[in-house]
């Protein structure tokens, strides 16, 4: 959830310029690119309370403090909400959960030294401040109205439009953390084959890194809460995307999918304007009554592209969104999954063998149940009866042999499979992160939340 976006505020001739604003963002194999982004929550570090964005230890004196670092201040109406530097930028959640949005970089290996550097910038700051921050999908301890809400205006917006459309969308905004990855196509025929894997493989990525079994201090009964929260937050702008399976996909579809999705808002003259439920295509006609006269411009589309929340996401790339976020090392194998399956060719063809075959039933089934159950959910595969466990080792086995073909070697030559390492160890153990901390929860912990805090921050 970012803030509006830097592109041309020329209006929209029609529907094929959405269609090439698409096919805008298609590069050689060469050029491909690694965009990583994750979220993380603050609190204080002697109640571990999430800090509002104002006060002596509020997240506008963390960012303030954070331009000793080089990053370029970016307001909105005078306060500090965003930090800008070489591609990369800071950001805010709706209840200031801090997003890092990393520079499009080459390899695993710069990723995880950006991943490294901003965490410990951010803790050079935050211990000044005694806050600390941690990486989970969900808030484990905090009810909806102990969040604090940043001074953003699109977060106004949709602060007052999500209980209309779904019941949990006002935790989605307050109470979640993700990590996901952004990467490239060469082709129209290429992104859909990305698209048609990513998909079908964002159920594997969601109980690899399942980590949000708490809610308010108890076990909630899910492995992946951040990930069943999606399914009741607006219908209109999330799920599997059907239609990205049938014949004939490609980005045409994608637009006429954009075009029907409600639209949040317009910025206009540095504010927004709210345009909650809207039609983008009433607005292309140039006939909303709150707008009069206006027309959509490609910024407004550059937007609204943003305000679409499926499993996998087409902008000018696209983006993995399947994933809770966690610590450093799984920060780090978030992307290493993904370009390992579809930054090699062997690996993209071998990964869409894996799931070819999925009926929508089934894809929509393991959408369903892995929130809950996440590694044992039953899965047919390849004709026999397995667990998404098995599924999800033989995706890493791709993964890492893709990652081994790219052969982008460190230093100490290790190539970048080695950030599998961790996923590979949760599903040998059959254990997913979020087990292992109600495994602890139930035990040492003795039901104290607050452990959660001071052993798993950054």
């Amino acid at each position: 959830m970012s803030g509006p976006s830097s592109v041309k505020d020329e209006p929209i001739r029609g529907r094929d310029q959405l269609v090439e604003y698409l096919a805008e963002g298609e590069k050689p194999a060469a050029a491909w690119r690694i965009g990583t982004e994750h979220e993380k929550f603050g609190f204080r570090l002697d109640d571990p309370r999430p800090p509002t964005w104002e006060g002596e230890r509020g997240i506008g004196v963390l960012l303030e403090g954070m331009t000793r670092f080089g990053w370029q201040r970016v307001e909105e109406h005078g306060k500090l909400i965003a930090l800008l530097r070489d591609n990369a930028s800071v950001t805010l959640e709706p209840a200031g959960q801090l997003e890092l949005s990393g520079a499009p970089l080459e390899t695993i290996h710069d990723t995880c030294c950006e991943v490294a550097c901003h965490l410990q910038e951010v803790k050079a700051v935050a211990d000044d401040l005694r806050l600390g921050f941690l990486g989970m999908g969900f808030q484990p301890k905090w009810r909806r109205e102990d969040m604090p809400w940043m001074p953003k205006g699109r977060y106004k917006i949709m602060r007052e439009y999500m209980p209309k459309v779904g019941s949990l969308g006002l935790d989605m905004m307050t109470r979640t953390c993700t990590v996901q990855v952004n990467l490239d196509y060469s082709s129209e025929a290429d992104m859909v084959k990305k698209f048609r894997v990513a998909l079908a493989l964002q159920p594997v990525a969601t109980a690899l890194f399942a980590d949000s079994p708490f809610t308010e201090g108890k076990p909630n009964g899910y492995q992946s809460y951040r990930s069943h929260i999606w399914t009741d937050t607006d219908p209109d702008r999330t799920g599997m995307l059907d239609f990205v399976f049938e014949d004939g996909f490609g980005y045409e579809r994608y637009v006429d999918y954009l075009l029907d999705v409600p639209m949040y808002f317009s910025y206009r003259d540095g504010r927004y304007i709210d345009l909650a439920g809207k039609s983008f295509r009433t607005f292309l006609a140039g006939d909303l009554a709150e707008l009069p006269g206006a027309k959509a411009t490609l910024r407004d589309w550059a937007d609204h592209t943003t305000t679409a929340f499926p499993e996998v996401r087409l902008k000018k790339y696209l983006e993995m969104r399947g994933a809770d976020g966690g610590p450093w090392n799984r920060l780090c194998a978030l992307p290493a999954f993904w370009v390992g399956l579809l930054y090699d060719q062997a690996a993209l063809d071998a990964a869409w063998d894996l799931v070819k075959d999925f009926s929508r039933e089934e894809r929509h089934a393991l959408r369903d149940g892995v929130p809950r159950h996440a590694l044992k959910l039953p899965v047919r595969l390849g004709g026999t009866r397995a667990t998404v466990r098995e599924l999800a080792g033989e995706a890493l086995k791709i993964s890492a042999h893709g990652l081994a073909r790219r052969a982008r070697r460190n230093r100490h030559g290790a190539d970048e499979s080695t950030f599998l390492d961790i996923l590979a160890q949760i599903v040998d153990a059959n254990q997913t992160p979020a087990e292992r901390k109600l495994e602890l929860f139930h035990g040492e912990w003795n039901g104290d939340i607050d452990r959660v805090f001071r052993e798993f921050a950054y």
